[in-house]
């Protein structure tokens, strides 16, 4: 999935869109990018003379990108939203720094009834930088759960 295939299915946009590209994705699995770029705004801040993409941003990063699994999904339409509901056992392993290209991979635990759970790695050049197990909820267009 390019650019205009993501923010077809992601509401984020400027300075929030936190994917690039969708390398791959099915029901269970995907594989996507984001380029991290120094001219990003959070580098503004954090921190100063030693820029470091914030934890809080490389879970969004994951969880937009999970969001490509759930697209695959029967139950998902056009227009519906997937807020991220719960995060387990997060890791920070190593930085993430301006010029990295992380490679956001992960699998579909388990999905029912409109929630799920998918587990996440995060890597630059092969190397781990960050993991979790994000929980998410597809709403309707409405805000109602799906059933």
């Amino acid at each position: 999935m390019d650019i205009y295939e993501i923010l077809r299915f992601l509401p984020h946009r400027y300075p929030f869109l936190l994917i690039d590209r969708v390398l791959e994705a099915d029901e269970r699995r995907f594989r996507a990018i984001k380029n991290v770029t120094f001219n990003e705004p959070q580098f503004q801040g954090h921190f100063p003379g030693h820029p470091i993409m914030p934890g809080v941003l490389l879970i969004e990063a994951m969880a937009q990108a999970s969001v490509a699994v759930v697209v695959q999904q029967p139950e998902f339409k056009p227009g519906m939203l997937v807020f991220l509901v719960g995060v387990e056992e997060a890791r920070f392993r190593r930085p993430v720094v301006p010029g990295d290209t992380l490679l956001l991979e992960g699998e579909l635990l388990g999905y029912r009834r409109g929630l799920g759970r998918v587990r996440v790695e995060a890597r630059v050049e092969g190397e781990l930088r960050a993991e979790a197990t994000l929980s998410f909820v597809l709403r309707s267009e409405s805000g109602g759960r799906v059933a």
